[in-house]
């Protein structure tokens, strides 16, 4: 039996030796392909996805992983907080389950009226 890359280096050998070598060279760059195009994009985001969590303090506005949005009103050990998800309610969340901060979009266009109102003449 013979394995594939005898059977490129043995076609190479016989005249059609440069469309062995690309054939060879493209099997070779598809590992490197790989790593920049999905693994490396993927342990960026998980690293910045960590420094997220642990920056995370009491009453930063977060969103979950399972699109609960709330507020952090306690810590409950080095992995859970407490959040608050409407008046008086509370649930205990995973450190791991927060996607990240949430800033309140309605306070943002209130914030630019309040900069820049507009003028009637």
């Amino acid at each position: 039996m013979s394995s594939p890359l005898s059977s490129v280096l043995a076609s190479a050998g016989s005249g059609s030796g440069g469309a062995a070598l690309l054939q060879l060279g493209i099997l070779l760059l598809i590992p490197f392909a790989l790593y920049f195009l999905m693994i490396r994009p993927q342990r960026r985001r998980l690293k910045e996805q960590q420094v997220l969590q642990k920056a995370l303090e009491v009453d930063d506005e977060i969103v979950t992983t399972s699109g609960i949005y709330g507020r952090i009103t306690g810590e409950d050990g080095p992995n859970r907080f407490w959040v608050e998800v409407d008046d008086d309610v509370q649930i205990r969340v995973a450190r791991a389950a927060i996607q990240g901060k949430f800033v309140d979009d309605a306070d943002d266009e209130a914030d630019d009226e309040a900069a820049d109102p507009a003028t009637d003449d």
